[in-house]
């Protein structure tokens, strides 16, 4: 094995319970903006209806077809329109208090902070995530995991998101990590693991949801306290 000296995590649905904190916070708004009273049925039907709209304008966000504040904002009106309410006004205020409630939720996936207090005492370890600056950093901070990492690179920084390397080469350079000392590890084959091939790195997938992936990767987990008998 390699004597790796950085481990880059991805954060949402790595370490950050992507899944689970959005149900809350969806539950949140749909209480908020009396959204019952509007004809929408429940927080899981609204929140299903903006899951396919929210990934639809992500892909094309992260090809550079759209805007932070067009995918921000249309992502609700996208959605809304789906229940016959065309309220712009509405869809912009819950962007903003989906902006200000989401980051605040601290739930982790499991064994996030016992593999991470162990790999802290023998690695460098650093975040790159594609998440929205503003967000990202509250989120790591509210959840307790700042005390880990040495450097968080977001998408916004860097100037080009996962998968693109030059996200990749912009961690190696603020780390100022080498290539055959890192290794990525996180939960998208197609944004994290080809990321990383792109440039040579090392990959660890975690495979939460038992996935087939159809391309060779270094090391695949099926829980983060696995990571103890890799590294």
């Amino acid at each position: 094995m390699k004597n790796y000296k950085h481990l880059f995590f991805d954060l949402d649905k790595t370490l950050w319970d992507f899944t689970g904190n959005n149900k809350d916070t969806f539950i949140d708004l749909y209480t908020i903006f009396k959204l019952e009273e509007k004809g929408i049925p429940s927080a899981e039907i609204f929140q299903s209806t903006y899951n396919k709209h929210n990934n639809q304008l992500w892909d094309q966000y992260r090809k550079g077809l759209v805007e932070k504040s067009f995918l921000s904002v249309q992502r609700y009106i996208f959605t809304l329109a789906d229940f016959n309410i065309h309220e712009e006004n509405l869809a912009e205020n819950m962007s903003k208090e989906y902006i200000r409630i989401s980051p605040l939720k601290t739930k982790l996936i499991p064994f996030s902070h016992e593999i991470l207090e162990y790999l802290s005492k023998k690695y460098l370890l650093h975040i790159i995530t594609n998440g929205f600056s503003e967000v990202q950093y509250i989120k790591i901070e509210k959840s307790g995991l700042k005390k880990y990492f040495d450097k968080i690179i977001t998408s916004e920084e860097a100037g080009s998101m996962k998968p693109n390397k030059n996200i990749f080469l912009y961690s190696l350079k603020k780390a100022m990590a080498e290539v055959d000392e890192s290794m990525m590890i996180g939960d998208d084959v197609d944004v994290d693991i080809i990321g990383a091939q792109s440039i040579g790195m090392d990959q660890v997938f975690l495979n939460l949801e038992n996935h087939k992936p159809s391309i060779p990767i270094t090391y695949e987990i099926k829980s983060l306290k696995e990571l103890i008998m890799i590294l």
